[in-house]
């Protein structure tokens, strides 16, 4: 039995997966939402949350917390840099995720991430001052639940891993499940489809003779009758 053995181990050790939930959560703050599997999505949300939390309050004791939690205050947005000799696809792809990014909180501009001729990161924003000056404002009326998890009806490629989306709230048509209906919706279109199908094959019904149309008819019988006798 697991007595007394809390909490998520995903088949790693505790460095390895304290280092993880760290990148993960960092990539979250920069980007809004990240596509995992459900159990590292469960492992990941609490430890965003207390995060957040703990932003709110925004003083000096909390903020120490956070960067202990994180592991260091690290250098962020490093992804949304662009070379000067960068051509017409890779700038169409930075500026894709900024726009992904933008729907959830706003992002430091691209000339504040500079990196040198060696290809090192110089000069970027810190990820803690956009934790408490971009995400946690966004959050200050709610009461928990900055996040939530979505099921996106695939699997992952190898060990059919089943996958999902973790996501800050307040974006609810979000890049990822925008425009992708729900089971539900699928299951319903299907039966409307099937039904239309059915009620498309049956023969029409023949139309009933209108009541005037019969009267007149009775009569002409009864007077045709009449002129034999």
């Amino acid at each position: 039995m697991r007595h007394r053995k809390a909490g998520y181990k995903l088949g790693r050790t505790t460095a390895h997966r304290t280092a993880m939930l760290r990148n993960m959560a960092a990539s979250l703050f920069e980007h809004g939402q990240i596509t995992t599997t459900i159990p590292k999505a469960k492992a990941l949300q609490p430890f965003v949350e207390k995060i957040v939390t703990k932003a709110k309050k925004g003083d000096l004791h909390n903020r120490r917390q956070v960067i202990s939690m994180l592991g260091g205050d690290r250098r962020a947005f490093a992804w949304s840099h662009i070379p000067k000799d960068a051509d017409e696809g890779e700038r169409q792809a930075v500026e894709t995720l900024r726009e992904r990014a933008e729907v959830f909180f706003d992002i430091p501009e691209a000339d504040q991430v500079e990196r040198n001729r060696y290809g090192e990161l110089r000069k970027a924003p810190k990820l803690v001052k956009h934790i408490f000056e971009n995400v946690a404002p966004r959050f200050e009326d709610r009461e928990g639940g900055y996040t939530r998890i979505i099921k996106l009806g695939r699997h992952r490629l190898g060990d059919a891993g089943e996958l999902c989306v973790i996501q800050f709230c307040g974006a609810e048509e979000g890049p990822e499940v925008s425009g992708e209906p729900s089971g539900r919706r699928r299951q319903a279109d299907k039966r409307e489809a099937f039904a239309e199908k059915l009620r498309a094959s049956r023969p029409a019904p023949a139309e009933a003779p209108a009541a005037d149309d019969t009267a007149t008819a009775v009569a002409d019988e009864a007077e045709a009758s009449e002129d034999e006798s």
